[in-house]
């Protein structure tokens, strides 16, 4: 029997290919690796096991519940592949039938012959369904854990209370964290498809990347953004990442993340992901534009009769003077890098420009409001 192995393999791969249709294409990639791989183990098994009396070894019976588990993988049922079976062991049966008769068996002994090759069938069916119904198993598990992750994804983004989250995090298998970030993504790139992106993300994150506008929620922020696959699909992706806070307070990271997203230029986009946790008072700022620059109009009127360039100038000598807590003409001049002089001239201009606004705290504090918020309203309103 084992010097027909070689002959008898290529045959019944041949029948199979022709007589089953789920298998009538080429012997490639891993479905026909797994074909290959567990007929000539059968093969080489059984020679063995007629010759011991034994049972199969566990090591083969991995390759045979690896058979069971590549048909679920293939999405097919069972049914291919038991034919398969019986097919082979019909046609290993009529070659060791004619070894027999060349070896002078008795009627008797091809008697038990038949029955240990068909006997061995089943113990390999039986192994195949076993690593499809382990696969199965395992499937719907993370099928189940799955779904439950996208419900509490979506009830995050919502608001649920947490005592809702907190339920439905234990059923997902996704422990709730101090801290969450939602990040804001950007179209996809033409050439990168939404599945080969999903394959990059750790397990930790959730994501709905089919959305209209579609986002991120990142459960470990400091550990999840140390990886440089998420990393790179944040770039990929001109991602704002919005600031880590409680699971309560999830809606609102994702809504200065798209906030931000949706006012900063391209260019500034481009350069990687953007985090909110850098810039929380610019968010602040620019949480009600036509309030800011109603504010920015009031507290700067003394400015509006100068030119644009002699505005600027000022504006940015104002807010080193405030910077520096009323400081000297040689720190102003040293902080902008012009001459004492002239750092002197124009602090002259501004106190006359402003009179007692410079001695009154509340004044200088909405001073200071209207010429950061002024600073960044312009940074984002550049164009894209």
């Amino acid at each position: 029997m084992r010097k027909e192995r070689g002959s008898i393999s290529t045959e019944i791969l041949h029948q199979i290919r022709r007589e089953i249709p789920e298998y009538n294409k080429p012997l490639s990639g891993k479905f026909g690796i797994g074909l290959q791989l567990g007929v000539e183990t059968a093969l080489l098994e059984f020679p063995e096991l007629v010759e011991s009396a034994g049972e199969p070894s566990p090591e083969r019976l991995r390759v045979y519940r690896a058979l069971g588990r590549g048909e679920l993988a293939e999405g097919r049922s069972l049914d291919a592949l038991q034919a398969a079976y019986r097919l082979g062991g019909r046609v290993a049966w009529r070659r060791y039938a004619r070894v027999g008769r060349r070896a002078g068996m008795r009627s008797d002994e091809m008697v038990t012959l038949a029955e240990a090759i068909f006997a061995h069938i089943d113990v390999m069916a039986s192994a195949a369904a076993i690593g499809y119904a382990e696969a199965k198993t395992s499937r719907d598990s993370h099928d189940g854990a799955s779904s439950r992750r996208r419900m509490l994804r979506d009830l995050l983004v919502a608001g649920a209370p947490a005592e809702q989250l907190e339920q439905l995090a234990a059923a997902a298998r996704w422990p709730l964290p101090d801290r969450v970030s939602c990040v804001a993504l950007g179209p996809a790139p033409p050439s990168t498809a939404a599945a080969a992106q999903l394959g990059r993300l750790p397990e930790t994150v959730l994501h709905d990347l089919d959305c209209q506008d579609p986002y991120l929620v990142l459960r470990d922020p400091a550990q999840d953004l140390r990886d440089p696959l998420l990393l790179g699909l944040l770039r990929d992706r001109s991602a704002v990442i919005g600031p880590a806070v409680t699971p309560a307070m999830a809606p609102d990271s994702l809504r200065w993340a798209r906030r931000v997203r949706d006012r900063l230029p391209a260019q500034a986009l481009a350069k990687g992901p953007v985090r909110c946790d850098h810039a929380l008072p610019s968010l602040l700022l620019i949480g009600d534009e036509p309030l800011l620059k109603l504010l920015a109009d009031r507290q700067l009127a003394a400015l509006a009769g100068l030119t644009v360039k002699q505005r600027r100038r000022m504006e940015t000598t104002l807010l080193a003077w405030l910077d520096t807590n009323g400081g000297s003409a040689p720190q102003i001049a040293a902080r902008l890098g012009i001459h004492p002089q002239t750092a002197r001239q124009r602090l002259h201009r501004l106190h006359e420009l402003f009179g007692p606004v410079f001695a009154d705290p509340e004044a200088r504090f909405e001073l200071e409001l209207a010429l950061r918020g002024r600073q960044a309203i312009a940074a984002l309103s550049r164009p894209r």
